[in-house]
């Protein structure tokens, strides 16, 4: 009888184990949800909306943000395992809700070991020329061109004090090839948690330096002219960072 019970115990034990096991596995083969948070800046500064307190970064002056968005297309995760693409993958990115943050989650994301997240700043060619609606795309919204079928990439309206002058600045920026693929490193494990979370800085004044420096007084419109957009168009992939500190 000893040994039957023993026996007993030892088939208890192994079948604890093995639902253990199975368990585990369970878990970690669920799918994540990945909230990524964008906080915009300009410079070091959490933006303000309508205070002359940002520095012309090519002149004199001071600037302020009346309205600042942009779309934010074809997310993806990749890694060695694989890669996730966000289905329907429009959004409009803008900051005058009730919390100066914008957040996209990604439903249903397989785990993996994903060391990339890539996107576009701006709306791709194909659905830049089509009517359907997808995500946050709305022809008749007023990110749509008047003048011809298609996407404002990136809208940014303000004003530039100067002494007692008031310039206004007007930017809308979104020919077909200023569309701006950004591809970021992500930390390993950054997407194995239930609930993982990414935090973005937008900084807004680096439309304005990088690649090309803008003096606001000499260039405060971009609308139509492809050579005027091209100069903003160069510096918007380097827009969005990766915070990988507490974000303050």
């Amino acid at each position: 009888m000893r040994k039957v019970a023993i026996a007993v115990s030892m088939l208890i034990a192994l079948a604890a184990i093995a639902g253990g096991a199975s368990w585990w596995r369970h878990r970690f083969a669920r799918p994540v949800d990945v909230a990524l948070y964008f906080h915009p800046f300009v410079g070091p500064d959490r933006l303000t909306f309508n205070e002359a307190r940002y520095p012309n970064p090519g002149g004199e002056g001071r600037y302020k943000v009346r309205d600042f968005q942009f779309f934010l297309s074809n997310l993806k995760l990749t890694g060695e395992s694989g890669e996730y693409r966000e289905p329907d993958s429009y959004h409009l990115v803008r900051f005058d809700g009730a919390e100066p943050v914008f957040v996209i989650v990604l439903r249903g994301v397989p785990r993996g070991d994903y060391r990339r997240i890539e996107f576009g700043i701006g709306v791709d060619a194909a659905a830049n020329t089509s009517l359907t609606q997808h995500g946050d795309l709305d022809p008749n919204g007023r990110m749509a061109w008047t003048w011809e079928v298609g996407y404002k990439f990136v809208l940014f309206e303000g004003t530039l004090e100067r002494g007692d002058t008031s310039i206004p600045l007007v930017y809308h920026v979104g020919f077909a090839e200023n569309y701006a693929p950004v591809s970021i490193e992500l930390e390993a494990g950054s997407v194995k948690d239930r609930a993982a979370r990414l935090n973005f800085g937008v900084d807004i004044s680096r439309l304005f330096r990088g690649a090309a420096t803008v003096d606001m007084a000499a260039l405060p419109s971009v609308k139509f002219d492809r050579a005027d957009a091209k100069l903003i168009a160069r510096n918007m992939p380097g827009m969005i960072t990766l915070m990988r500190t507490a974000v303050p």
